[in-house]
């Protein structure tokens, strides 16, 4: 197992074992079988184990088989707040508290503000007195690391990496998704900080294995490389040394094994210019799919109405590429939960966007068109709720 290092020198297993996606027996984790991927992961060498509040059962398999097998001071807990219930700072307290039984410790290696999309949902944290509440955890040793996990769009990513002394982030990235939510950017930014980053859907939940086209299969085995589609997604981001763990919910033991011996043999700057276009080659594949050619290059930006117009294409070529049903489901995270709306409806046709675009695409046409299959009228009514709940005050 390769090990890289956090903001205070802490070694970190590059494979991160996400406990999310624990396989159900009767509607309750099946802890026997839990217990045994946990624990090869163990005895391969990983060392970060990643849940949540709202991870049904999650946090109790993981208190009860660490207790078991007596291996808590072995490991790394990351666990999150689950910030968008949290109206008062009574809350903190009760979630937090109620997290520690679950896991059978004392406390937390890793606490993060689960599941941010916009710079407001700090800011409420702010206001009910967070940042007092992290100083007091960490001064009693009940967190050591203070975190966020991130879902928005990359301005937004960078501003709540600026406002606080964080210890550690989590986003989503992978080759597929190299310039939407956080982002190049957002890493670069991180890791200029010295702030470790946590990976998580390097598969983009799968999907660059289940979904990947048979082209983009046989382009990868022409490589000669002879790595599953798995092993490239992974290896790209070992690659980079800006990446401190790469999150994998791995639910079999084969699966553990497979994932462990690519973290074993992944080096960074291991990638050949014959492996980039590899890649770029089943990029350009799966894209061939899309509604849009958008790059996510983000010369269209900013809008002066507010629209997320890179974000606004990145879904509307997801309901292509994977699924309209997906590609709604990004849309509503990562553009209709902000606190300033920025739906393309918002659009007022000045036509600034266009002028930069290097694609020259016909952005205030695909706007149109994007708003309308992104937000049919049951979507827009459950945004609504949502957004009503997520900022109420």
């Amino acid at each position: 197992m390769q090990y890289r290092k956090d903001k205070y020198g802490e070694e970190l297993s590059i494979l991160g074992f996400g406990c999310m996606r624990f396989e159900k027996k009767g509607g309750k984790i099946d802890i026997d079988k839990a217990e045994k991927e946990i624990m090869q992961a163990v005895d391969s060498g990983v060392n970060y184990f990643d849940t949540a509040y709202i991870y049904g059962g999650s946090e109790e398999a993981v208190g009860e088989i660490f207790e078991r097998n007596h291996i808590r001071e072995k490991i790394k807990i990351a666990t999150k707040l689950p910030q968008y219930m949290v109206s008062n700072g009574a809350a903190l307290d009760r979630y937090f508290n109620e997290q520690l039984q679950r896991l059978r410790t004392s406390y937390v290696d890793y606490y993060l503000m689960h599941h941010l999309t916009d710079v407001a949902m700090w800011e409420k944290l702010k206001n009910v007195g967070v940042i007092e509440w992290i100083e007091s955890k960490k001064k009693s040793g009940e967190i050591k690391n203070i975190g966020f996990s991130y879902h928005g769009n990359t301005d937004g990513f960078l501003k709540i990496l600026n406002d606080y002394d964080w210890d550690m982030c989590q986003i989503q990235y992978n080759y597929f998704d190299e310039v939407s939510q956080a982002g190049k950017k957002g890493l670069h930014e991180a890791a200029k900080k010295g702030i470790p980053v946590v990976i998580m859907e390097p598969l983009r939940g799968g999907k660059l294995v289940s979904m990947l086209p048979e082209e983009a299969k046989k382009a990868m085995y022409r490589s000669g490389r002879n790595w599953s589609p798995a092993e490239w997604s992974f290896r790209w981001l070992y690659d980079q040394p800006e990446v401190t763990v790469v999150l994998s919910g791995m639910n079999s033991v084969d699966m553990v094994k497979e994932n462990c011996r690519t973290a074993s043999n992944s080096v960074v700057h291991q990638f050949t210019e014959r492996d980039f276009n590899t890649i770029s080659e089943v990029i350009k594949i799966i894209r061939e799919k899309e509604r849009i050619g958008c790059t996510g290059c983000r010369y269209c930006m900013p809008c002066p109405k507010g629209v997320d117009i890179p974000g606004t294409f990145a879904c509307y070529n997801t309901m292509y590429i994977e699924s309209k049903r997906e590609g709604r489901f990004q849309y509503a995270q990562t553009v209709g939960l902000t606190k300033e709306p920025a739906f393309a409806s918002q659009c007022i046709e000045c036509g600034k966007c266009e002028q930069h675009c290097p694609q020259n695409l016909p952005i205030r046409e695909k706007l149109k068109e994007a708003d309308r299959e992104l937000r049919p009228f049951p979507y827009k009514i459950g945004i609504n709720i949502v957004r009503k709940f997520m900022f109420r005050k």
